[in-house]
C-alpha cells in the first residue's frame, strides 16, 4: 500500500495539518508531492495538495483519493518548503501560502484534457483511447492502469495536459492547414483538378512552392484571396488536413520589439556589476543594495547580470513595482532577451496571466519580469533575483499571507545559492541600515549616465504665494517655466500627490463633512459621475446642493483633483497639449501604455498625473518637472510619512533631464522647512538617512525595533474593545520587559463596512517566542472567530498602520 499526506483546501486552524489518504493502485507510481488531488473530507469532496508520499501510516482507517487534478506537480519541492516558511513567518495557513503561489486561473473551475502532440510516437494501447481524436477528457483515462505510460509520454512531449478554465478561459487556438502528402502526390492531384476550379489551382500551386508544412488558414485565404471551399475540396483528396493549433495569448503580440545589444558600461557600472558577477560565478547567496541615483543606468546593469545568468543555463526573476513601471521595463527586457521573457502583472487578463505562468512552468522562458507575485515563479534553477525600486510599498501584500517580496527573494536566494539585488535611488531605511552594517553589500552609483548631473530643484513656499495674492494652484515660478518649455518645444511633467489628499465635500458655514454611513471616512467626490464614493466599501450617493446639517448653500467640494488641475492649465496655457493620467483615464486595458506612447512621440507638451507617473519613466525631451502638492503625505499618521515624502520627491525629480538636455524641478509646498522636502531638493539621501534614523531611534521605530500589528474587527464595538483589551493584557504578561505594547486603541480608520476596528502595536528588539505567542492568541479565539464572525489579523511587518 502507498499513502499520501495531503493539506486540504479548508483555511481554518483545525485543518492546518496534513491528512493521510490511501493511493488507489492505478495511481501509485504517478502521485508525487506538489500535485493537486480531490479527496473525500467529511460529507464533501474537496481539493488538496500532496505534500508527501509514504509506505506506512499510523491512521487505522484511511479513505482513498477520489481523483487526480494534475498529472504533473504544479508546485516544486522548493515552493512547498517555502510555503512552510511563509506559514511560520506570516502566521497564515499552509493552504493560503500554496494558493498565493498559483495564478488565479488555477483556482477557477476548469476541465482537463489530454492532447496528442506527436501521434507518431503513440503506443497502440494508448492510441485506442483516442480513437482518432486529437484530444480526450482526462476523466476518460482516470480509471485505467496505463497511467504510468501516459505520464512517461507527457514527460517526453508526446502527450500534453491542459486545463480549460470554465470562465471563458479556454486555450486560445487558430486553424492551420497541414500538408500531409508527398510532393509527388501533390503533383498527381494537381493533374486531377478541373481547370475551371481556379481557387483550388491557386492553392495547390502555393502548396507545391511553399517550404512550410503548416500554414495559418486565415493567412492563406487572405494571401491567395480564396474561400474556405477550395481548402475543403483539397481536404477530400487527402493531401491536406485542417487542425486547431494552440497559440498563447501574448499580451505583447501587437508590438514589435527592436532587438538591442548590451551597451558598454561606465566605470561606475562596471564597479557595481563585478561583485554580482563574482557571486554568480561562485554560486553564492549574497544580498546587494544597488544604491544608484535616478538615471545612473541601473537597468543596464540588471540586464547584463541577467545575460550572464542565462549564459550559465540558469533563470532570472526581475520584480518591478506594480503596473506603472512595467511597459518601459518590459520593453527593455523583451528587446534584449526576446521570447525568453514572461511577464506577470495586474494589468493582464486572467487568461494572459495563466498563459504566461504556463510558459514558466513548462520551462519555455528563462526570465520573468513582474510585480510582487512573480517572486513565486515556478523556476527550478534560479541564478539571480532583482528587485527594482525596492522601497516601493506595493512589494508588501496587505492580506493573508502578509508577505514582503524582499523576504521571499532572500529565502529563495538562499535555497538557490544565488545573489539578490535590491535597487533604488532611495532605499528603505531598513535596507540601507542593513547595508551599513554589512548584512547586505552596498554598490554605489552616484553619477548619471548623461553626465548631466542632477536637475536643479526650486522649492516654492505656497504660503508666500497666497500672501502675495496668487490664489492659483500654480506658483508664478512654475507657470513661467512651463511657458518657457512651450516656447522651446520641450516637454514637462506635472505631478499631483493625491495620496492622503482626496476631494471631500464640506459645508463652509458649519464645517459638516459628508462621511460614509458604513465606514469612518469621508466620501470622495468624483467629478465624472457627480457623485460621492467611499473608497473602502464602495458606498455611493449623489452630491446634494445644500448642507444636510444647516441647510447652507456654501456646500461644496475641497481638494485638488487632476481634472481640476487640467481645467486650470487650459485656462492659463490654452496652447498647451495636455495628457492626463489618473485612475479615470487609464481604466481601460492598455490605456496606460497608449498615453505614454503618445507622450513619447511628442504629441503632447505636458503630462499631468498622480502616483503612476512618478517612477521609471524615461523621456529625452522632458526638462521640467513640477510637483503641485509636495507635502500632503507628511500629514498622514504614519511613522514612515517623511520617508515616503522624500522617496516620492526624489523619484519625481528624477524624471527631468535624463538625457542631453538640462533638467529643472519646481516643488510647491506649504512646509518648505521640513527636512524631507529640503533634502529631496538637494538630492541628499545620506543626510536624510542620518536625520531620519535619529527620529526613529528616539521614537523606537524600525529599523531599531521590529513591529507587529494586531487588528481586531467585529460588528459590535463592545466586543472589539474587550477582545483587544484581553489580547493586550495577555501580551503584557508573556513578552519580555523590553517589548513596548501600544494600545488597545481604535484604528486610524475605526470602522470599515460596518465593522469596528481596534488595534495594538508591539515594538520589540528580540522576542524569540513572539510567533508562538501570537499563534496561541489565534488558537484561543478560533471558535469565537468561527461562530461570532470576529476577525483577528496579525501583521508581523506592517507597512500600513491604518
Amino acid at each position: 500500500m502507498k499513502y499520501a499526506s495531503i493539506i486540504v483546501d479548508v483555511p481554518v486552524k483545525q485543518t492546518d495539518r496534513a491528512f493521510d489518504y490511501e493511493i488507489p493502485e492505478q495511481w501509485r507510481e504517478v502521485i508525487v508531492p506538489g500535485m493537486r488531488v480531490n479527496v473525500p473530507f467529511g460529507p464533501r469532496q474537496i481539493q488538496g495538495f500532496v505534500v508527501e508520499v509514504k509506505e506506512t501510516t499510523s491512521i487505522e482507517k484511511t479513505k482513498p483519493i477520489s481523483a487526480l487534478i494534475d498529472i504533473e506537480p504544479i508546485l516544486t519541492n522548493e515552493l512547498m518548503k517555502l510555503a512552510e516558511w511563509l506559514r511560520d513567518h506570516t502566521l497564515c495557513f499552509t493552504i493560503s501560502a500554496y494558493q498565493a503561489m498559483l495564478p488565479a486561473a488555477l483556482k477557477a473551475k476548469y476541465e482537463k484534457w489530454i492532447m496528442v502532440k506527436n501521434p507518431a510516437k503513440l503506443q497502440p494501447e494508448i492510441e485506442l483511447f483516442f480513437q482518432g481524436k486529437d484530444k480526450i477528457k482526462f476523466e476518460e483515462l482516470s480509471g485505467t492502469n496505463h497511467f504510468q505510460k501516459i505520464r512517461a509520454l507527457i514527460d517526453e512531449d508526446t502527450l500534453e495536459v491542459y486545463y480549460e478554465v470554465k470562465d471563458r478561459l479556454k486555450k486560445k487556438t487558430h486553424k492551420v492547414v497541414k500538408i500531409i502528402a508527398s510532393h509527388e502526390k501533390l503533383l498527381e492531384v494537381k493533374g486531377q483538378i478541373s481547370t475551371r476550379a481556379k481557387a483550388q489551382i491557386k492553392l495547390i500551386h502555393h502548396l507545391l512552392e511553399t517550404q512550410q508544412e503548416i500554414l495559418e488558414k486565415k493567412w492563406l485565404m487572405e494571401e491567395l484571396q480564396i474561400g474556405s471551399a477550395a481548402i475543403d475540396a483539397l481536404k477530400k483528396y487527402g493531401i491536406i488536413e485542417e487542425v486547431d493549433e494552440e497559440i498563447y495569448r501574448d499580451p505583447y503580440q501587437d508590438r514589435t520589439f527592436t532587438p538591442t545589444s548590451p551597451l558598454p558600461l561606465t566605470p561606475q557600472q562596471q564597479e557595481a556589476i563585478s561583485p554580482i558577477l563574482d557571486s554568480i560565478e561562485q554560486k553564492k547567496h549574497d544580498g546587494y543594495v544597488m544604491f544608484g541615483v535616478t538615471g545612473s543606468g541601473k537597468t543596464e546593469v540588471y540586464m547584463q547580470a541577467v545575460h550572464e545568468v542565462l549564459q550559465k543555463g540558469k533563470e532570472a526573476i526581475v520584480l518591478v513595482p506594480e503596473i506603472a513601471l512595467t511597459p518601459q521595463m518590459v520593453n527593455r527586457f523583451k528587446s534584449r532577451f526576446g521570447s525568453d521573457v514572461a511577464v506577470l502583472h495586474s494589468g493582464l487578463g486572467m487568461g494572459e496571466k495563466y498563459d504566461e505562468w504556463r510558459k514558466i512552468h513548462r520551462k519555455e522562458v528563462r526570465v520573468v519580469v513582474g510585480a510582487r507575485s512573480a517572486i513565486f515563479a515556478p523556476f527550478e534553477n534560479i541564478g539571480i533575483i532583482i528587485i527594482d525600486e525596492e522601497h516601493e510599498t506595493s512589494y508588501k501584500q496587505e492580506d493573508s499571507p502578509r508577505y514582503h517580496a524582499r523576504d521571499i527573494a532572500m529565502e529563495r536566494g538562499r535555497f538557490h545559492h544565488c545573489p539578490v539585488v535590491l535597487g533604488s535611488a532611495t532605499p528603505t531605511l531598513e535596507t540601507f541600515a542593513r547595508a551599513s552594517k554589512g548584512v547586505y553589500k552596498l554598490l554605489k552609483m552616484d553619477k548619471r549616465m548623461s553626465e548631466q548631473g542632477m536637475p536643479d530643484v526650486d522649492i516654492v513656499d505656497m504660503r508666500e504665494e497666497l500672501r502675495e495674492g496668487n490664489r492659483s494652484m500654480f506658483s508664478r515660478t512654475l507657470l513661467e517655466k512651463l511657458q518657457e518649455r512651450l516656447e522651446r518645444g520641450e516637454q514637462s511633467v506635472l505631478f499631483l500627490n493625491k495620496r492622503g489628499y482626496s476631494s471631500f465635500v464640506m459645508c463652509r458655514d458649519c464645517g459638516y463633512v459628508v462621511e460614509c454611513p458604513h465606514c469612518d471616512i469621508s466620501l470622495t467626490y468624483h467629478r465624472s459621475s457627480n457623485g460621492m464614493k467611499c473608497h473602502y466599501c464602495g458606498y455611493e450617493e449623489p452630491v446634494k446642493s445644500t448642507c444636510p446639517s444647516c441647510d447652507s448653500e456654501h456646500f461644496r467640494f475641497f481638494g485638488t483633483g487632476t481634472q481640476k488641475v487640467e481645467e486650470e492649465l487650459t485656462k492659463l496655457l490654452p496652447e498647451a497639449r495636455v495628457i492626463r493620467m489618473d485612475v479615470d483615464t487609464t481604466r481601460k486595458k492598455g490605456a496606460h501604455e497608449k498615453l505614454l506612447e503618445q507622450f513619447g512621440a511628442r504629441k503632447a507638451d505636458i503630462l499631468l498625473g498622480t502616483q503612476m507617473i512618478a517612477k521609471g519613466l524615461d523621456f529625452p525631451y522632458v526638462t521640467l518637472v513640477g510637483v503641485l502638492t509636495a507635502d500632503t503625505m507628511l500629514n498622514i499618521p504614519d511613522f514612515r510619512s517623511s520617508e515616503k515624502t522624500f522617496q516620492l520627491l526624489t523619484q519625481v525629480s528624477g524624471r527631468a533631464g535624463r538625457h542631453t538636455l538640462k533638467g529643472e524641478v519646481v516643488v510647491q509646498t506649504y512646509s518648505p522647512e521640513h527636512y524631507s522636502v529640503e533634502l529631496a531638493g538637494s538630492h541628499d539621501y545620506l543626510q536624510f538617512y542620518h536625520k531620519e534614523m535619529q527620529v526613529r531611534k528616539l521614537h523606537q521605530y524600525p529599523p531599531f525595533y521590529y513591529l507587529a500589528l494586531v487588528t481586531v474587527t467585529h460588528m459590535e464595538l463592545t466586543k472589539v474593545v474587550s477582545v483587544t483589551e484581553s489580547i493586550t493584557r495577555y501580551l503584557n504578561g508573556k513578552l519580555s520587559n523590553t517589548a513596548v505594547i501600544l494600545g488597545p486603541v481604535a484604528s486610524p480608520i475605526s470602522r470599515i463596512k460596518d465593522r469596528y476596528r481596534y488595534q495594538c502595536i508591539i515594538k520589540y528588539k528580540k522576542e524569540p517566542q513572539l510567533e508562538e505567542i501570537l499563534k496561541s492568541i489565534l488558537e484561543k479565539y478560533q471558535t469565537t472567530m468561527d461562530q461570532e464572525k470576529l476577525a483577528i489579523h496579525i501583521d508581523l511587518n506592517p507597512y500600513m498602520l491604518m
